[in-house]
């Protein structure tokens, strides 16, 4: 009886630690799948980043063109990083590349664009969030492609790489043409 009172509470621990462990192997956000994919972009109206930048509306999702919106903000170290690969999507005459500020203030998302160069075709600013849940953005950056029709194709939460665009980004962009 007394080897049982001390053998229980090692064998609970070693039990908790398990799955405690088995928790942190969940998927990351990036891994975890959208619940947008193949549904209608959100309406959400937000206004322009500042008196510089032209806004989008539900309506430009759905105008008959492929849009790639772009979630990202001024204090995302990713988001530098993925600044020429959105460079390089901006070049695409068949795509308008949209920014959504997320939880940004309009100074340091505008020094930002300074710095790393503007693609946005349009740019809206989210201050405070509220779009990014209706977005169900977990982390930016985070990339989404609409098709023509206004329906979420793909989602890509990280950084844009070149691994990214070509085995990703730009077959979803070529699938969202053909819907």
């Amino acid at each position: 009886m007394k080897r049982a009172l001390y053998i229980l509470p090692v064998a609970f621990f070693a039990a908790l630690a398990f799955v405690l462990f088995n928790s942190l192997r969940s998927p990351a956000p990036n891994q975890l799948p959208s619940a947008l994919i193949g549904k209608p972009a959100p309406r959400v109206s937000l206004p322009p980043l500042d008196a510089r930048a032209l806004a989008f509306a539900p309506e430009d999702l759905s105008s008959g063109h492929v849009t790639v919106l772009n979630v990202w903000a001024s204090w995302c170290v990713p988001c530098r990083e993925e600044a020429p690969m959105l460079a390089a999507l901006a070049r695409d005459p068949d795509v308008r590349l949209y920014g959504l500020v997320y939880k940004d203030t309009p100074a340091r998302a505008r020094a930002f664009l300074a710095e790393s160069g503007n693609p946005f075709a349009r740019i809206d600013l989210d201050r405070d969030g509220r779009a990014g849940i209706e977005w169900g953005v977990y982390d930016v950056p985070e990339t989404f492609v609409i098709d023509g029709h206004g329906i979420v194709r793909a989602r890509h939460s990280g950084p844009l790489t070149e691994q990214v665009m070509t085995e990703e980004l730009l077959p979803a962009i070529a699938a969202a043409r053909q819907s």
